[in-house]
C-alpha cells in the first residue's frame, strides 16, 4: 500500500500526508528523500534545497561536483546530466526502495515512478485561493501579497518539474485517483477521507 501526493503550495498536502502516516502506522517521505540523498548522493544539503522539484531547462545546470555526483541508476551515469535531472534519478531510486514498504510519498513525480504498482493510491491536494493565502502568511510570517508571489512561483515550479519528468499533466484530476479540497475538510478530514478510499479500494 502507497499513497503518493501531489499537492499545491499551501494547500497543507504536506500536513495531511504527515497525519495520514501518522493515522496509519506508515512510513513518510517528503523532505526525508533529501536526507536520503544527501548522504548517497554525494550532494550538499544546499544544492539539494536549491534544486529540489525543479526542472532542468538546459545544460547550463550542469554542475562542477565531480565525481561523487554521478548517480548510477537504471537509466545509467549521467556524469554530464543538469543537477535536476541527477537528482531526480536519485530520487527515482530512493522512492523505488522506499516503497518496498507501505508509506506516504509526498511530490517528486511519485505517482509516475510508482505507476506500474497495483497497491498505488494517487492523491492530488488542493486548496481554496483564500485558505492558501491564510496558511503561507501564517507560516512564513508574511503579507498576502507576498503569500500570494510564493503560491503562484512554488507552483509553477512543481508544475514544470512534473511535466518535464512525469506522463501526464501536474494537477490535472485525469491523472489522480482522488483530489481533495483541504479547505472543505481539512487536514485531519482529508486524511480520514483517504483511509476511507484505501478501505473501499482493499487497500488497507
Amino acid at each position: 500500500m502507497i499513497i503518493t501526493i501531489g499537492r499545491q503550495f499551501g494547500s497543507q498536502g504536506h500536513d495531511i500526508g504527515k497525519e495520514l502516516a501518522r493515522k496509519l502506522d506508515i512510513g513518510y517521505y517528503d523532505k526525508e528523500l533529501l536526507e536520503i540523498a544527501t548522504k548517497e548522493g554525494g550532494f550538499s544539503s544546499e544544492v539539494l534545497e536549491k534544486y529540489d522539484e525543479k526542472a532542468s531547462n538546459s545544460l547550463l545546470y550542469s554542475l562542477s561536483l565531480g565525481a561523487s555526483a554521478t548517480i548510477s541508476s537504471e537509466y545509467g551515469s549521467a556524469p554530464e546530466t543538469p543537477v535536476t535531472d541527477k537528482l531526480y534519478l536519485l530520487e527515482y531510486d530512493i522512492i523505488r526502495r522506499a516503497a518496498e514498504k507501505p508509506c506516504v510519498i509526498v511530490g517528486r513525480c511519485a505517482d509516475h515512478v510508482l505507476s506500474d504498482r497495483s497497491d498505488l493510491l494517487k492523491v492530488f491536494v488542493y486548496a481554496d485561493k483564500d485558505a492558501k493565502i491564510e496558511h503561507i502568511m501564517w507560516k512564513y510570517g508574511v503579507t498576502a501579497e507576498k503569500a500570494k508571489s510564493m503560491i503562484k512561483k512554488n507552483d509553477k515550479s512543481r508544475a514544470n518539474y512534473y511535466n518535464n519528468y512525469a506522463s501526464g499533466k501536474w494537477g490535472d484530476p485525469e491523472n489522480y485517483d482522488l483530489c481533495i479540497n483541504r479547505s472543505l475538510l481539512g487536514v485531519e478530514g482529508s486524511a480520514e477521507l483517504l483511509i476511507a478510499c484505501l478501505r473501499l479500494r482493499k487497500l488497507l
